[in-house]
């Protein structure tokens, strides 16, 4: 009987030990996710960031690296540009417009890295069956864009290629899905507007581009900025987050089928919105370059001799050359 009992306490031992360790194993593990440094990283749907987040690889070399990277999206730049100024956001993937305009009204910001253009899939939308053929056809018509993006700098652009003020038209400022409704139910005549959007619409709206970019020299390039405070004081955490994007995009540039295929699935759209969204684009993302700010400088130039910003913008001032 005392052997039994003796047995029996071994055993219940051993089990409480085996509970200790099991324990003293799952306190480890969250201490080890807990030393992780958060980094939020704002993206839109069929960006730079956004790529990196559906091939899965960029957050497994950031966690490696010591960073538990949250993506958290957004409608437009500037709505981003919001969450940013408001110190919900480290990084940010936006147009070339949004950051100026957020600049001009006193958001502290920093230029990290420059990626590729929307040139060819940015532009004017019209119906295939509209009465507006070119340009010059704009005059007196409703057009649809978003205030603060890109498509606000894209309409100036077509204007002054046209030879047309910015009084020759209505100026109709709705976000992306009230866009949408209006462009569809005819109570706005053109939509500024870039993709996966415009590719959608071509394909779903029997609509196409009047003019894009490459006609208007509005490139719609990305850009990676940060506040100023945090981009300071984290620039290896700033070349790693440019590193591992731009290996995305060497695979994205190698492997069309393969990321329309998952774009596709994640975004539901059609593969045939996806292939063109894809097929007209370079993706890429590098450190910041004098001949980028040349091209972002002119936005805040244009932007401030239309009045649409009333503070002169120096982009070179706040741009962080890493290497």
């Amino acid at each position: 009987m005392k052997n039994l009992k003796k047995s029996f306490i071994v055993v219940l031992l051993l089990f409480w030990c085996g509970v200790s360790v099991y324990g003293w194993h799952l306190t480890r593990e969250d201490a080890g996710s807990s030393s992780l440094k958060n980094v939020v990283v704002g993206y839109q749907a069929g960006d730079e960031f956004y790529i990196s987040k559906i091939r899965g690889k960029f957050v497994k070399k950031m966690k490696a690296k010591g960073y538990n990277v949250k993506f958290k999206e957004f409608q437009n730049g500037a709505a981003m540009m919001q969450a940013l100024a408001s110190g919900n956001v480290d990084y940010a993937r936006v147009g070339d417009t949004p950051p100026v305009s957020a600049l001009a009204s006193g958001t502290k910001l920093t230029y990290v890295a420059a990626g590729g253009t929307k040139a060819k899939g940015s532009g004017i939308l019209v119906h295939k069956n509209s009465t507006i053929k070119s340009l010059a056809d704009l005059k007196g018509k409703k057009v649809a864009y978003t205030k603060g993006t890109s498509s606000q700098y894209m309409l100036l652009r077509a204007l002054k290629v046209a030879g047309l003020s910015n009084d020759d038209i209505t100026w109709v400022n709705l976000d992306s899905d009230a866009a949408s409704v209006a462009y569809s139910k005819g109570k706005v005549d053109a939509w500024a507007n870039w993709d996966p959007s415009v590719a959608q619409v071509e394909i779903t709206e029997n609509s196409k581009l009047l003019v894009d970019g490459t006609t208007t020299k509005a490139l719609n390039r990305s850009f990676i900025v940060s506040p100023t405070t945090y981009a300071s004081k984290n620039k290896t955490l700033s070349k790693l987050i440019i590193k591992y994007t731009e290996q995305d995009m060497k695979w994205a540039n190698k492997n069309h089928s393969k990321l329309i295929k998952k774009m596709s699935a994640d975004l539901k759209l059609s593969k045939k919105v996806v292939s063109r969204t894809v097929n007209r684009r370079t993706f890429s993302m590098h450190v910041m370059t004098k001949s980028v700010v040349k091209e972002e400088q002119e936005i805040a130039n244009v932007f401030y001799d239309n009045n649409i910003i009333t503070k002169k913008v120096n982009i070179s001032k706040y741009v962080q050359y890493l290497k």
